[in-house]
Formats: structure tokens, sequence, C-alpha cells
């Protein structure tokens, strides 16, 4: 038997689980199923605070996958951590491969069905993550072939929704996809979402304003218009260069970088096309956590630095009336210190007042985000500012204590529940 570790330094326990036998057959403390109908026979596990889920399956398969998670990681794209492979059992068992729990990840079911979720999501916000996902895998030459709601996992992200690859058995990495093979993939991607929704619907635990063909017939259309953005060449003719700005702040708004820019003259002395070298999702991620150190995603990362740049006005505000009583000249703060300040004086002690055990609720970033939706909420209602820890008082009590738990929301429910009709997908 083989046992490959990612990063053994980061999982040192993992050596230790009865890999020689059967999934089926282990019998350990803080061992649960995963919910949803799978191919495989899968498995969670806690070991020292880490949930890992565990997959039995052929070692080709397990092969494959433990290369292209690792890759897909290693391109900086959203996918489920790939922790270990186990290949070469005895007698031709099965292999298995091991990843890190996606920790407050949501997967479809819950979504689409509501399942009491503190926000409702539709149809759409789950197809917007799903083809921004395919998009960002594309660009970056992976081909899924085998693109599903069930082979996503979702997280919150500031009012919309981030989507992780969690199943890769049918993947393939070059170095471009032809049209012919993304085409082949969005073709795959539109069956297997209509008949993921048409399921739900069969079994009744769908949202009724979701029609099922509906969603998954837009995801083609959906899907070029994002392409088209990111990668078409434009033109421009003389005094248009603000079309450029335009391109770059749109492309930023989606929240992807511009590595650099080509300008061709279209020969003719009065037009030119330029064309966006677009780089890897998270523009916002990225800068955030260079000021910072946060780890958020994408939308979570621009509402946070928004609520920077609106500390740091407060912060020129207070300044300037100093200045202006002791004749002190105003210095200029630079950005990284405005933040800074904003992460000392402002998220870490709103954070800290929260109890712990409802940091089981929702991530640190999307607690902040919702507190400043549930401030704006009332502030709205008494026609007043409400101050922040005011807000936070109320956000707790009304609507964090009520929250689900979605820390590990696709561990197996009691038996009862697990019926056809009542499961949802996990890691497959």
């Amino acid at each position: 038997m083989r046992l490959q570790i990612a990063t053994p330094s980061e999982h040192p326990n993992i050596a230790s689980l009865p890999f020689t036998e059967r999934l089926e057959a282990w019998d350990l403390p803080h061992m649960h199923g995963v919910l949803g109908l799978h191919r495989h026979v899968v498995r969670l596990i806690e070991l020292d605070g880490t949930s890992y889920v565990i997959k039995e399956l052929p070692d080709d398969l397990v092969a494959r996958e433990y290369r292209l998670l690792r890759e897909l990681a290693d391109a900086g794209l959203p996918t489920a951590e790939v922790v270990a492979a186990v290949t070469g059992k005895l007698d031709g068992v099965d292999g298995m491969l091991v990843t890190r729990h996606l920790d407050y990840s949501l997967p479809y079911r819950s979504l689409l069905a509501g399942r009491g979720l503190t926000i409702p999501y539709l149809g759409e916000r789950v197809l917007d993550a799903l083809v921004g996902l395919l998009v960002r895998l594309h660009l970056a030459g992976f081909f899924w072939g085998d693109c599903s709601l069930s082979n996503t996992l979702f997280r919150r992200d500031a009012g919309a929704l981030s989507a992780y690859v969690i199943d890769m058995e049918t993947g393939e990495h070059h170095n471009q996809l032809s049209s012919g093979q993304r085409s082949f993939d969005l073709q795959i991607a539109t069956e297997h979402v209509a008949g993921g929704l048409l399921d739900l619907q069969a079994g009744g635990r769908l949202q009724v304003d979701i029609d099922p063909m509906d969603i998954a017939l837009q995801i083609t259309d959906r899907y070029h218009r994002l392409w088209d953005e990111l990668t078409a060449a434009r033109e421009f003719g003389p005094g248009e260069t603000f079309k450029i700005d335009q391109r770059l702040e749109r492309l930023h708004d989606l929240g992807f970088d511009v590595e650099e820019m080509d300008i061709v003259d279209d020969g003719e002395g009065g037009r030119f096309r330029y064309i966006p070298r677009v780089v890897e999702h998270g523009f916002h991620r990225d800068r955030l956590k260079n000021l910072t150190g946060l780890e958020t995603t994408e939308n979570q990362a621009r509402r946070l630095l928004a609520d920077i740049r609106s500390f740091g006005a407060e912060l020129l505000k207070e300044r300037l009336a100093a200045s202006t009583a002791t004749g002190m000249p105003l210095r200029h703060m630079a950005e990284n210190v405005v933040a800074v300040r904003w992460l000392d004086d402002r998220f870490e002690p709103l954070m800290a007042k929260i109890p712990p055990s409802l940091f089981a609720k929702l991530e640190a970033a999307e607690i902040y985000h919702q507190l400043l939706e549930h401030r704006w909420f009332l502030s709205e209602t008494r026609g007043t500012d409400v101050g922040l820890p005011e807000a936070l008082q109320s956000y707790i009590i009304n609507v964090l204590v009520d929250a689900p738990d979605e820390l590990n929301i696709t561990i197996e429910a009691p038996v009862e529940e697990t019926d056809e009709a009542a499961t949802f997908d996990a890691h497959e």
C-alpha cells in the first residue's frame, strides 16, 4: 500500500488512520456520514479539531484526482484542499482520497431548498457562482468534464456565493482549452444542472420560484457574456483611451486583475484594438490580505475594503479637526496604516465581542458583512445612524443566535431525516 500525504507537517495524524481496511468497515470516534447520494463510499472524520472527507474509489481515479486537485490549488483556484492519497492496497481493493472539509460550505440542495438558512438564495445566485467557477477553470486550462451542482460546494460571500470544485475525477489540465473543449464542458454543465434541479423538484425540495430548465438554459449565455468580458478584444479611436480605464474598472469589479494590456494599431491609422491579459480572480481578496492579513472570499474583501475606506474618511475628519484646533500640519496617512488601524480599532474589537460558540455559524468576514447590513437596516428603520457596537448587540440577539451552524452543515443528519428526498450533497 502507498500513502501520499501532500503536507504532512500540517496533517500529522492522517497516517494513523486504518487505511488498510475498507472505509465502510471503519468504526472510529468522531466519524460521520456525509449527506447526499454518492457514487462512492464517503465519510467525514474529525481529528484534533480538523475535519476530513475520505472517499473510496479505484486507484487510477485516486491518482488522477489527487494530482488535479493539487494543480487547482497551485493555480489559486477554489477547491477542496487535498490531503492524502492511498493506492496499491492488497487484492485490488479500491484506494482512498482524503481532502480537508471545506468549513462553512453549503451544498446546493440546502441553498435551493431553503432549509432555514438566514438568507434565502435563489437559483440565479447559485448559477452565477457556478458559471464564474467554470470560466475560471477554463481560463487556467482545466477541463472539468463533470460540472454539476453535486460536484460543487458554495460559501457565503457578502450577499453572493463563491463556488468550489470538490470532484475532479474526469478532469484534465491543458496549456489552453480549445473552443470545442469549452463548449463540451458547457453542454455537460447544462445537462447536469438541469438533472440536479429536476431531481430536487421531483422530491418537493426545490423553492417554488425556481424553474429547472430556465436556470439550466441560462448557463451558456451567462458563460459567454463573462468569457467575452474577460478575453475579447475591443476597439478605441483617438481620444477614447478612457474606454481602457472603463474596461479595467469592469474587470476589477468582477474580481479579476490585468497583468498587461496589448494595444495593436489596426494598420489604417485611426483605430486601435486592446486585448487584456487577465490574471487570476481575487483582485480585492489579494489586496485585503496584503493590507490586513485577513483571508476572505472576493466579495467579502470588496465589502471590507469599502469599510476600510469609510473608516479612513472618519479618521481624516478627526485629524482635520485636530489640525485646525492645534495648527499642526495635516500629514497624509497611507492606506496600509489606515487598514491596520481599522483592524486594531474596529474589526478585531467587534469580533472579540461575539461569543466563541457563535463562530460555528459563519466565518468572521461574513459575520462582519452581515453586521454592516444589519446596521444599515437599523439606521434606515430609525431614521438615524446606529453605531456599530449597538448594531452588533442587535445582530447577535436577533440574527446570529437563531442562525444554523454552517461550520459542518454537510455532516449526516439523524437517520429519520436522511431519506432520499431530504438528503443534500457534499463531497462525492
